[in-house]
């Protein structure tokens, strides 16, 4: 049996970890990954990238709407609004 192993470069940051955070955060809509990536303050590798919003999803801060990514940790007023909105099933 072959497996494949991806090979991680380095472990992001704490604090490339609180900047795409808070610039999930600050974002007017929510952005689509590309676009979250290209306006970050300090550009970074695509992977490291990648490997920050695994860490946010499987944390419970992030989750993602189609190709968007919802902010849904704690006091999210366009969450709110977003389940305010939405049809109950």
């Amino acid at each position: 049996m072959v497996t494949a192993k991806t090979e991680v470069l380095h472990e992001p940051k704490l604090d490339t970890i609180l900047m795409v955070e808070k610039a999930i955060l600050e974002a007017e809509e929510y952005p689509t990954r590309t676009r979250l990536w290209k306006c970050l303050p300090r550009k970074m590798q695509y992977q490291t990238f990648k490997r920050v919003l695994d860490y946010l999803e499987a944390s419970g801060k992030i989750g993602f709407d189609q190709k968007r990514i919802v902010y849904t940790g704690v006091s999210n007023s366009k969450l709110e609004a977003l389940m305010k909105s939405s049809l109950k099933i």
